[in-house]
């Protein structure tokens, strides 16, 4: 069954060793920028909760949750001020298409829906204009894109009020 673990000092190194495939790696930064991310956004006062995803007991790709914009972030998109973000979704490549992306949006959604650093009204996330599996997977979840740009990437925005009813 699939599930999320928090990463920890047993099995970061195993989660540090999955990719995506070499078309996608433009899409996703590679999981030892997000560790570093997330320690940087958490030793900074700010929330990050990274994950590894897991079948059973193997590691089949990573995610991270965060919440608001850390002081440090000074061109943040006005939507990530009080709100989640799903920060970054990487299935390795041996291991997609079996639908194991979609789980763990879904198993994003359900921890944020936790309210882990309180209640927020949205849920955001970017990802490349030209990445249209991660367009058609953000979209069946009820995300909309809002017109507005994070650098270069496309802002999508789900109403986790609407959602969790």
């Amino acid at each position: 069954m699939l599930h999320l673990e928090k990463i920890n000092g047993k099995n970061v190194w195993d989660v540090l060793k999955l990719k995506p495939a070499d078309h996608q790696k433009t899409f996703v930064a590679p999981n030892t920028v997000s560790i570093i991310e997330a320690y940087v956004a958490v030793t900074s006062g700010g929330y990050a909760f990274p994950f590894g995803i897991y079948e059973d007991t193997t590691p089949v790709g990573f995610l991270m949750v965060g919440f608001d914009a850390e002081d440090g972030w000074e061109d943040a998109p006005a939507v990530a001020h009080g709100n989640y973000s799903l920060w970054r979704l990487m299935i390795d490549e041996a291991y997609q298409g079996r639908g194991y992306g979609r789980q763990a949006v879904r198993l994003a959604l359900d921890f944020i829906c936790t309210k882990p650093c309180g209640d927020a009204p949205y849920c955001w996330l970017s990802y490349e204009p030209e990445n249209e599996t991660a367009r058609r997977l953000y979209c069946s979840f009820g995300f909309e894109e809002t017109g507005e740009m994070d650098g270069e990437e496309v802002i999508a925005v789900l109403d986790l009020r609407q959602f969790e009813k």
